[in-house]
C-alpha cells in the first residue's frame, strides 16, 4: 500500500515525516506542493471557478486537490490537505485561522475532515498531521465504508 500527498498548508511537511516512517520507500509514493492557487490550478487542473467560489482554502477545493493527485501521482491512499495556519488568507468568523481541512481517498472511499487547531503555524501543522496518521490507521482497521466525518 502506498501514499501520496497534495499540500497546500502543510507546505510538504505531510510527506517529509512519513518519510521518516520505517519502510517509508515502500509507503511513500511522493507528494506536490500547491500552496499557492496557481500550483492547484495550473499544475493540479483545478479549475480557477471553484477556487474563486469556494477559496483555496476550503472542503471543495481540498477534495478535488485529492481526486486530481490521482492522475498525477497514481497510488493507493491519496491525501490533501489545505488550511489556514497564518492570517491573510479565507479567514473569516465561520474559518478562523488554524482551520484545516483533510481529504483522504482510500481504496475508492473519501473521508473529509474540518478541524480547529490552536498554536504556532507548526503546531498546527504537527497536529494535522497527527490526525491525518490516526485517520489513516482507524480507516484502515476498520474499514470505514464512503463516508464524510467531521471533526
Amino acid at each position: 500500500m502506498c501514499l501520496a500527498f497534495a499540500e497546500s498548508a502543510t507546505a510538504g511537511r505531510m510527506a517529509f515525516e512519513f518519510s521518516l516512517c520505517p519502510q517509508s520507500g515502500s509507503i511513500l509514493k511522493g507528494g506536490l506542493v500547491c500552496y499557492d492557487a496557481s500550483v492547484k490550478t495550473d499544475v493540479l487542473g483545478l479549475d480557477p471557478e471553484l477556487i474563486e467560489k469556494f477559496t483555496p482554502e476550503s472542503a471543495e477545493v481540498t477534495q478535488a486537490m485529492a481526486h486530481r493527485l490521482q492522475y498525477l501521482i497514481p497510488s493507493d491512499i491519496q491525501v490533501a490537505v489545505t488550511g489556514l495556519t497564518t492570517p491573510g488568507g479565507s479567514e473569516n468568523k465561520e474559518k478562523p485561522v488554524g482551520t484545516m481541512f483533510l481529504h483522504i481517498i482510500l481504496k475508492h472511499r473519501s473521508i473529509a475532515q474540518k478541524v480547529a487547531f490552536h498554536g504556532s503555524p507548526e503546531e498546527m501543522v504537527l497536529q494535522t498531521i497527527d490526525l491525518l496518521a490516526y485517520t489513516i490507521l482507524q480507516a484502515l482497521e476498520t474499514n470505514v465504508p464512503h463516508s464524510t466525518l467531521e471533526s
